[in-house]
């Protein structure tokens, strides 16, 4: 690591501890040169994960769209917010560790569904009713009835 002060290329790691956020690491240095001390913060690298949504366009995946949607299928139900914050969290934990860059809306739409479900069914299908566009009365009717047959 360059020292800010003198520029020299090398330091040693005086000491080490996570940060407060929890998704870096703050280290102080000592410059091998000049020996004064700064600090450094190490955080994971992400690659950018791009959602293919249903009309061919492309667009950066947020997590905070994902859980909105949620909040929304949930909106008046006993779903706390650290449940679906913790959905959230894994969806994108998920789709970070696949090897694939893009991913489509839909697969994500089915990983919060899948999810919802667990949760709370009444959510599950509001959130499905808005994803998959349910057209009519009948196309509700055969998602309920394919809910009712899972218990």
């Amino acid at each position: 690591m360059k020292c800010p002060f003198c520029g020299y290329l090398d330091s040693k790691v005086v000491d080490s501890r996570p940060a407060e956020d929890g998704t870096s690491i703050r280290r102080r240095r000592e410059c091998l040169s000049c020996k004064k001390r700064f600090t450094t913060f190490e955080v994971m690298e992400t690659l950018p994960v791009v959602v293919i949504k249903k009309d061919g366009s492309r667009q950066s995946f947020d997590k905070s769209k994902l859980l909105n949607g949620m909040i929304r299928a949930c909106e008046k139900r006993p779903v706390p917010f650290d449940t679906l914050q913790q959905i959230a969290d894994e969806i994108e934990q998920n789709l970070q560790n696949e090897m694939n860059r893009e991913v489509s809306s839909t697969k994500i739409g089915e990983m919060v569904m899948d999810r919802l479900k667990d949760v709370d069914e009444v959510a599950y299908v509001r959130f499905a009713s808005v994803y998959r566009q349910f057209k009519d009365i009948s196309t509700f009717m055969s998602e309920l009835n394919k809910l009712l047959e899972e218990k």
